[in-house]
């Protein structure tokens, strides 16, 4: 994959109607693992939480209401967690995938393919009435991946995908979803016979090109981070 058009004509392909959700890597090798299944602190989410509760509790202006609402801020402040950020645009995914190119050079990225509905199948979750049925985190089948509720079973279930509200300027900017894992330290991608996952691989020598073209389509830091700091980052790349 070289070129926008040529990831298109990719997904048109491989599109059979279901709904479908994206995640770029800047490295192609990356698994589709959260961040805390990722850290080697042996930190849990649930000692995270609570030291992040000690000092963000009187810095928020509304204090979240439940345990899936601290672990969405803790995401957001860029604390390793359980979810695992995906985006239902391609275009989205593509450019997390060739953004950082100056810092992965020689390397290959990648923009994962998600079908949400499939992998929910494996841990047992489907609506009959529904075929694109995708649970919120309100959801009762979420709430044994609830942080406090993680003790309560000895059973390692799968990760599931989800949707939760957007209710920051980030994730909306983004069509931001997730995936959610438990206790089992699995890859996405390893679930069951991995027909829920496609993988389109952009050779290091593309990831420049491609970000030339998405800029032109409008897809930049501020765009996708509408923040303060996104407009001093996209000045400071002008100035280099």
């Amino acid at each position: 994959m070289k070129s926008i058009s040529t990831f298109l004509e990719a997904l048109r392909a491989d599109q059979d109607g279901t709904t479908t959700w994206f995640r770029g890597h800047a490295k192609a090798n990356w698994p589709l693992l959260p961040g805390i299944m990722r850290s080697k602190s042996g930190l849990s989410e649930g000692s995270a939480l609570a030291r992040f509760k000690q000092s963000a509790a009187m810095l928020t202006e509304r204090s979240p209401s439940s345990a899936f609402d601290w672990t969405f801020l803790m995401q957001h402040y860029g604390v390793p967690t359980r979810l695992l950020d995906w985006s239902e645009s391609p275009l989205v995914a593509l450019f997390f995938a060739v953004d950082t190119f100056q810092a992965h050079r020689n390397t290959d990225a990648a923009v994962w393919c998600l079908k949400p509905t499939a992998l929910n199948k494996n841990a047992n979750i489907s609506n009959a009435l529904e075929a694109n049925y995708i649970p919120s985190f309100e959801a009762e089948e979420l709430m044994p991946y609830a942080t406090d509720k993680l003790k309560a079973t000895n059973v390692e279930l799968l990760p599931v995908a989800t949707i939760a509200t957007r209710n920051n300027p980030r994730i909306q900017a983004q069509m931001g979803t997730f995936t959610i894992h438990h206790t089992k330290k699995v890859p996405v991608e390893a679930v069951g016979d991995k027909s829920h996952v496609i993988k389109y691989i952009i050779p290091s020598s593309a990831r420049e090109p491609l970000k030339k073209e998405l800029r032109l389509l409008g897809l930049n830091q501020f765009s996708l981070f509408p923040e303060l700091a996104s407009v001093g980052a996209i000045l400071r790349e002008m100035m280099q």
